[in-house]
């Protein structure tokens, strides 16, 4: 939480993903995001970070796309403009990823 506060405050809230991904991210890593227009300037940051930092990103996408489909390295995008429920959808599918995982780890 203090992290969000003192980046929002200092440097303004389109830099908290890529300015948190510049110190935490590792070239092995996977950033997931998720952005129902596809162009939040916080969210085609972070992916422009992960670019730099050779970080592989997958994007969780609605409105065909937007920016943020061209700076993923894979997308699954949902075919809606209806906000409430491309978030649906993105629930969705994390709950789906979030079953996935623990049933490889635990």
């Amino acid at each position: 939480m203090a992290t969000i506060t003192a980046c929002a405050n200092d440097l303004g809230f389109n830099e908290l993903f890529a300015r948190n991904l510049s110190s935490l991210g590792n070239k092995k890593d996977m950033l997931i995001v998720m952005t129902t227009s596809g162009n939040s300037k916080n969210i085609l940051k972070v992916l422009k970070q992960a670019k730099k930092m050779e970080i592989f990103s997958v994007g969780l996408l609605g409105n065909g796309g937007g920016k943020a489909k061209s700076l993923c390295d894979m997308h699954l995008t949902i075919k809606s403009n209806d906000t409430a429920r491309i978030q649906e959808a993105h629930k969705f599918i994390g709950h789906i990823v979030c079953e996935l995982v623990e049933k490889k780890y635990l």
